[in-house]
Parts: C-alpha cells; structure tokens; sequence
C-alpha cells in the first residue's frame, strides 16, 4: 500500500531540499573569503616608511649615519646597508643598530660631498628578506671628517630571491577544494529540483 503526500508536503520538503545545497555554497564562500583574507595577511611583508635623508633628497651635509624607517620592526639577524658614492664605493661601516622600527647605518669617516645611493636589505618580521635602494645628494660631506682609507668598493648588494610573492602564498589548493565543493552544491540542487519536479508530475 502507497501512501500519497500532499502537494503542500511534498513542496515544503522540496524547497527544504533546495535549500541545503544553497546552505552549503553560502558556507563555502564564507570559508574562501576567510582563507584569502589569511593569505592576503601573510603576504603583506613589512615595508620602508622613511629614511633619513629621504629619498631623493638633497641634504647640507652628510649625516653621521643613514636611517631607514619600517612599517614594523624588522629582525636584526641578515641586515646589511652599503652606502655608496658616485665612484661606488661603500661608505658604511659596522653593523647596522635596529631600535623599534628604526635601522641605523653609521656612515664611515671621510666621506665627500656628492650623490650617494643606499641599498639596503632586511629580514621582515614574518621572516622574509626584503630590500630596495634610493639615492640622496649631500651638499658637504659629514662635519669635522678627514678623508680616511677606503674599505673597499663593493657593488649593489645581491641576494637570492627567497622572497615568497604574493601567488607563492596564495592557498591554490584551497580554492580549488572550495570550487569542486560548490560545484558538488550545484549539482544536489539540480538533482533535488528534478526529484521535486518528478514528485509533482506524479
């Protein structure tokens, strides 16, 4: 013996039906929006804010060391700022002083007049290296200085490329987890729209 529903009954678990795919696709976009907004966190490295000098500035004289400002404070470990004049030769010397976001290079005694171009190299605080170069012109060189021996001429600072970009950190693999998902969504609620449809025919 067959037992008819009506066809309220079976509209309502139709449209009950309908409703758990579209649930699912709701949930799914929701999970992707939170997994991008992650990646698009992890992928923004730390950045220059400022210098001292500033880029492209032309200062009376020569500081007694270059500044570089962070957009949050950066590891002291890989840190490395040449200073260099128009001949190329490095004016920095010792070691670089990071306090806060602030990193210092002490410029070496003797250094002229003219252009000089920073080239600068950090590790990021989420554990990237990062790095970039900007120039200045110095009207005078560094106060009360005499010209001293030369450390030796050494060229733009070169790294290997350990820096992750941005499609590196991107989570592929769950994107495209979500969209099968979504597309499995799709398919239920085709699949119970046709269950619906048979059930009303009959």
């Amino acid at each position: 013996m067959s037992t008819t529903y009506p066809a309220a009954a079976r509209a309502a678990v139709g449209q009950s039906l309908l409703r758990v795919p579209a649930l699912i696709a709701a949930m799914l976009m929701v999970a992707l929006m939170a997994a991008l907004g992650s990646a698009s966190a992890a992928s923004a490295h730390d950045e220059l804010a400022g210098s001292n000098p500033e880029s492209g500035a032309s200062v009376e004289a020569l500081p007694a060391a270059v500044e570089l400002t962070f957009s949050s404070v950066p590891s002291g470990i890989g840190s490395e700022v040449e200073i260099l004049d128009a001949d190329g030769e490095n004016w920095a010397e010792g070691d670089v002083s990071i306090v806060n976001r602030v990193a210092s290079q002490p410029v070496r005694a003797g250094a002229p007049a003219g252009e000089y171009t920073v080239n600068w190299r950090v590790v990021s605080s989420d554990s990237h290296p990062i790095e970039g170069s900007f120039a200045f012109t110095a009207a005078a060189g560094a106060a009360g200085q005499t010209p001293g021996a030369s450390v030796g001429t050494q060229g733009p600072i070169e790294i290997e490329q350990a820096e992750q970009t941005a499609d590196g950190d991107f989570p592929w693999s769950i994107v495209v987890m979500v969209v099968v998902l979504i597309g499995l969504a799709v398919v239920l609620a085709v699949t119970a729209r046709k269950k619906l449809r048979q059930g009303s025919d009959s």
